[in-house]
C-alpha cells in the first residue's frame, strides 16, 4: 500500500516537472512566448500626410498581430531625425530600425559599422526583391551588399502650381526659363507670392531647386566628375552660372520676404492659403497637399518641372531625386529581436507596405497594381509626369556630408547677396579636402 502511494507521488511530481518544462519551452519560442520582445524604431512619420498615416497604421497593425513584441517608436521631424541619427551614430547607440537616406548617409553608416545587410532576407523573398524598379537598390548597396530597400520614390524638385491664380492673372504656366521670369514679374505686380519658400532648414533650396537648376546647366556627367574631383571643379564657369541664376531668383523677388526664416511646413501653408502661385517641393509634398490643402486649392493644383534653360548642358526633361528613404537595421541586432525587427521591416517595406504608401498618395520605387480611379487627380498627374521624367542626382545624396553643409549654408548666403564665386570656392575647397582623405 505504501509503495503504491509512493509511486503515485513520483508520477504526479514527474508530470508537474514535465508540464513546467513544456511551458518553459513554449515561452522561448517567438510565436508562443509570454516573455515580451522589445524592438525600437525611429522615423519621421509625424505629420498628417498620407505616407505618415499609412506607416503609423502599419505599425499599429503589427502590434495587434504580434502581441509578444513591444514596438517602442520615436517620431521626429525630418531635420530632427537626421540630426538625431548623426548623434546616435557617433555614440554607436542606434535604434534597432531607423529611417535613413540613400547615398551618402548609407555609405557613412556602413563605414561606421552601424548597419547589417539584408541580402539573405531579399534572397529568401525573390517575389518581393524582383518587383523594385530598375536601379532602386543601387544607392543602398555598398561594396556589393544591400542594406535596405526604398520605401518610396522621391523626386525632390516638383513645381506645384495653383492654376486658378495663373488663370486669374493671365499668366502662362512656364515651360522655359524666360517664361518663368515673366510669370514671377507678373505675380509680383499683382501682389501674389510667385514661389513660396521656407529655407530655414537650409537643405530646402539645395534639394528642391538648386540640384535641378544646376543640372540643367552643368549636366549630370560634370557633376559626377566634380564629386570625385576628376576633371571638374565647383569653381568652373558652368557651376558659377548656376549659382548666379539661383541668386537672380532672389534678386527679382521670386520668393516672399523672410524665406530663410520659415521652414518648409510654413512654406506649404502659404500655398494652402492661396498666397503663392507656386511652391517647389519634393514628390512627398503631394501627400501633404491631398491630405491638408483646402478643397479650393487642391482642386486647382497641378504639377510640372523646372523649365528648360537655353544653352544648358543638362536634360530639360529631368528632375533631381532619389529612390526614397529606407529602414536601416542595427548591426548589433541578433536572435529573437532581430527576427522580430525583420518582420516589422517587411511589414513596412514589403509589398503591403509599398501599396499602403502608394494609396497614401506617395510615389514608390516598387511595381504595384494600382487603381488610379480611386486616387486624387493631382497625385495621378504627378505619377504620370514622373513616368516621363529622368531622375538626376540630388546634391545632398552624393556629396560628402561636410560639403553638403557648406553648400546649404552658402546657398542661404547667396540668396542674401553673397558673391557666387566666393560661395563656389568654399564648396570646392571642402569637397577637395574631403575626397583627399
Amino acid at each position: 500500500m505504501k509503495r503504491g502511494f509512493d509511486r503515485r507521488i513520483v508520477i504526479f511530481v514527474t508530470m508537474l516537472l514535465l508540464t513546467g518544462c513544456i511551458s518553459e519551452m513554449n515561452q522561448t519560442g517567438f510565436e508562443e512566448s509570454s516573455e515580451k520582445i522589445t524592438i525600437t524604431i525611429m522615423h519621421n512619420w509625424t505629420i498628417e500626410d498620407g505616407k505618415a498615416v499609412a506607416m503609423r497604421r502599419v505599425l499599429e497593425n503589427f502590434r495587434a498581430t504580434h502581441p509578444d513584441v513591444i514596438v517602442e517608436e520615436e517620431g521626429l521631424s525630418t531635420d530632427g531625425l537626421k540630426a538625431r541619427l548623426r548623434t546616435l551614430a557617433a555614440a554607436d547607440e542606434m535604434p534597432d530600425l531607423f529611417v535613413m537616406w540613400p547615398g551618402a548617409m548609407t555609405k557613412d553608416f556602413v563605414k561606421g559599422n552601424l548597419l547589417q545587410p539584408i541580402d539573405d532576407m531579399l534572397d529568401s523573398k525573390p517575389e518581393w526583391r524582383d518587383h523594385f524598379i530598375p536601379h532602386a537598390l543601387d544607392d543602398f548597396t555598398v561594396e556589393g551588399k544591400t542594406y535596405t530597400v526604398p520605401m518610396n520614390l522621391a523626386p525632390t524638385s516638383i513645381i506645384y502650381y495653383n492654376n486658378a491664380l495663373f488663370d486669374k492673372h493671365g499668366v502662362k504656366v512656364p515651360t522655359t526659363w524666360d517664361e518663368l521670369l515673366v510669370a514671377i514679374n507678373r505675380f509680383n505686380e499683382k501682389g501674389v507670392i510667385p514661389i513660396a519658400l521656407g529655407n530655414k532648414s537650409n537643405w530646402v533650396v539645395q534639394s528642391t531647386i538648386f540640384s535641378t537648376l544646376a543640372d540643367r546647366i552643368t549636366g549630370t556627367d560634370w557633376f559626377k566628375r566634380a564629386i570625385n574631383q576628376n576633371g571638374a571643379a565647383f569653381t568652373d564657369p558652368e557651376f558659377i552660372r548656376a549659382l548666379e541664376l539661383l541668386q537672380s531668383l532672389g534678386t527679382m523677388k521670386a520668393f516672399q520676404p523672410g524665406f530663410n526664416s520659415i521652414d518648409d511646413n510654413q512654406m506649404m501653408q502659404l500655398f494652402f492659403e492661396g498666397k503663392s502661385a507656386m511652391v517647389i517641393n519634393g514628390g512627398w509634398a503631394a501627400s501633404n497637399i491631398v491630405q491638408n490643402a483646402p478643397k479650393e486649392v487642391l482642386d486647382h493644383t497641378h504639377v510640372t518641372i523646372l523649365p528648360a534653360i537655353h544653352g544648358g548642358g543638362g536634360k530639360a526633361r529631368s528632375a533631381s531625386g532619389v529612390v526614397g528613404t529606407g529602414l536601416g537595421v542595427n548591426k548589433k541586432l541578433d536572435g529573437a529581436r532581430k527576427a522580430a525587427a525583420l518582420e516589422l521591416f517587411y511589414a513596412l517595406s514589403g509589398p503591403e507596405g509599398q501599396k499602403a504608401t502608394l494609396d497614401g498618395n506617395t510615389l514608390v520605387s516598387y511595381n504595384v497594381e494600382w487603381d488610379k480611379s480611386k486616387a486624387n487627380p493631382m497625385f495621378v498627374e504627378l505619377y504620370e509626369l514622373i513616368q516621363n521624367v529622368e531622375i538626376s542626382p540630388v546634391y545632398d545624396g552624393k556629396l560628402e556630408a561636410v560639403t553638403v553643409e557648406v553648400m546649404n549654408n552658402g546657398l542661404q548666403e547667396l540668396l542674401l547677396g553673397a558673391d557666387p564665386l566666393s560661395v563656389a570656392r568654399k564648396i570646392q575647397e571642402t569637397q577637395a579636402a574631403a575626397t583627399a582623405k
